[in-house]
C-alpha cells in the first residue's frame, strides 16, 4: 500500500531572524508545536550562495558564518498545504518549494 505525500522544503541561513529568536528555531516551534507535524528534518549546508553571489562556506578562520539552512517534512496534501500557507510571510518569495511523492507502505 503507497500513500499519496508532498514534501516541502524551506530554504533560510544561519542569520535569519524570526520575531523573537533564530527563524531556524521559530520554524521548528511552528511545524512541530503549532501545527502538529510527526516530523522533519534540518539540514545544514557547507556551503553555498544566493541571489547576490557571495558564496558562504565553513572556514575554521571565520568566527562567524552565515551557512544555508534547509528544512524538510512531508506529510498529507492538506496537511503541508497548512504548513506552507503558515510559514510562507516569514521567509523570502522563492525560498519554500513542494512537490508530490508516494510513501511506500509496509
Amino acid at each position: 500500500m503507497a500513500d499519496d505525500i508532498l514534501v516541502a522544503r524551506l530554504y533560510l541561513s544561519e542569520r535569519d531572524h524570526g520575531k523573537r529568536r533564530s527563524l531556524l528555531k521559530e520554524l521548528l516551534d511552528i511545524l512541530r508545536n503549532e501545527l502538529g507535524l510527526p516530523g522533519c528534518v534540518v539540514f545544514r549546508g557547507i556551503a553555498g550562495f544566493g541571489p547576490g553571489g557571495e558564496v558562504h562556506a565553513e572556514d575554521m578562520l571565520r568566527l562567524s558564518v552565515d551557512l544555508p539552512e534547509v528544512i524538510e517534512f512531508f506529510a498529507d496534501p492538506p496537511t503541508v498545504a497548512a504548513a506552507i500557507a503558515r510559514v510562507k510571510p516569514l521567509l523570502p518569495p522563492g525560498h519554500i518549494i513542494h512537490w508530490p511523492a508516494t510513501r511506500a507502505g509496509t
